[in-house]
């Protein structure tokens, strides 16, 4: 696959089949020849957003293997463009592609603030920690039109309620106002994720996101306000950043990172799909390798569902990413803890009398 068939600024390389859709769209390739002659692009890839208005907007998470209980998502699809998110598969439930649609189709979830105030004065809501991106990025670049990341954030502070945030976007220090009166009543922890130390990696696997110089320097502002900060660095893709780990894990320790975490990569769905035609094309001399060892991790498979062992993998491959995770935790986070979130000061405030006990 030649270089000038490659779609720059996006992740993913082709809209794939949505599995609950009964018809398929096959481009015709006369089509694809005009193009190519008018020097035209097949497809429209300006970013489209569309305005929904869900009825809930907490989600109970149940997987195991998450680490969160209840998320929210004021956006669905994301420009992002990460070709692994493991999101994508999500965006076929809304009628879409899983591929291309899922970067340039953005679903902006307008009440999301409303829905979430309500949910949090329940009257048999416990403080149960709400975690900001458990699907889609809460500040990809549509956030910094709409800001509804920001008037959540504000539900939470007034609620005084414990709340995560996990995204890859600097724009998140607009906010940082917010972050440090959460942080004073230890109701706030932040995760960041950052891949690979290489740009040229990042711009390939994350095309629309913060440059690592950004990232980093997101770490550090974080910490400098007393604000906790895990780094994922997530996900761990073979012969792409797998040799990375302990200079990932030193730089953001020395940036101000208090925890950090990991995951191994799996193309569950239609990502399988996605992911290989983009290695192909983008990789073309790594791709069966890494293809390969990624099925090794899993069992002989690209997929991976199974609960206790989708995260982490499994296999020599991914015992050595374990191993090199915890050489780098005990060289350079060597008696580093994170408190538990305060969740008193929401009892207190939902019911006064909390106090006297």
């Amino acid at each position: 696959m030649s270089l000038k068939d490659y779609i720059k600024g996006r992740g993913a390389q082709q809209n794939v089949h949505n599995k609950f859709e009964s018809l398929k769209h096959t481009t015709d390739p006369e089509f694809l020849e005009h193009c190519h002659q008018e020097g035209e692009e097949p497809n429209n890839l300006k970013t489209r957003f569309q305005e929904v208005y869900p009825k809930t907007i907490v989600n109970k998470v149940k997987s195991p293997d998450v680490g969160m209980e209840y998320s929210v998502n004021a956006y669905q699809g994301c420009e992002h463009g990460c070709i692994y998110c493991y999101a994508r598969n999500s965006h076929e439930y809304w009628g879409y592609s899983a591929g291309l649609d899922f970067e340039k189709q953005i679903l902006v979830k307008k009440n999301a603030p409303e829905l979430l105030a309500q949910k949090l004065q329940q009257k048999n809501w416990q403080p149960n920690t709400i975690v900001f991106s458990g699907n889609t990025d809460c500040y990809q670049p549509a956030e910094k039109n709409f800001k509804l990341t920001r008037k959540c954030l504000e539900v939470m502070l007034n609620f005084k309620h414990p709340t995560g945030i996990i995204t890859k976007n600097s724009l998140i220090l607009r906010d940082l106002d917010l972050l440090k009166d959460l942080a004073k009543l230890n109701c706030i922890r932040v995760s960041i994720s950052i891949t690979s130390l290489a740009e040229e990696t990042r711009r390939i696997l994350e095309p629309r996101t913060a440059s690592i110089k950004q990232r980093l320097k997101t770490v550090e502002t974080l910490a400098k306000n007393d604000i906790p900060v895990n780094v994922m660095v997530a996900p761990i893709i073979p012969f792409i950043n797998s040799h990375e780990i302990l200079p990932i894990v030193k730089a953001v320790t020395e940036a101000g990172a208090s925890s950090v975490g990991y995951t191994v990569v799996r193309l569950n769905g239609a990502i399988a799909e996605i992911f290989s035609d983009w290695i192909k094309k983008t990789l073309p001399d790594k791709a069966e390798r890494v293809l390969h060892q990624i099925e090794a991790c899993h069992g002989g498979n690209l997929n991976d569902s199974r609960f206790g062992t989708r995260m982490k993998g499994e296999g020599e491959f991914s015992k050595q990413i374990a191993q090199q995770f915890k050489i780098a935790k005990a060289k350079y986070l060597k008696n580093k803890k994170v408190p538990e979130m305060d969740t008193s000061h929401y009892l207190q405030l939902k019911n006064p009398q909390y106090k006297l006990f």
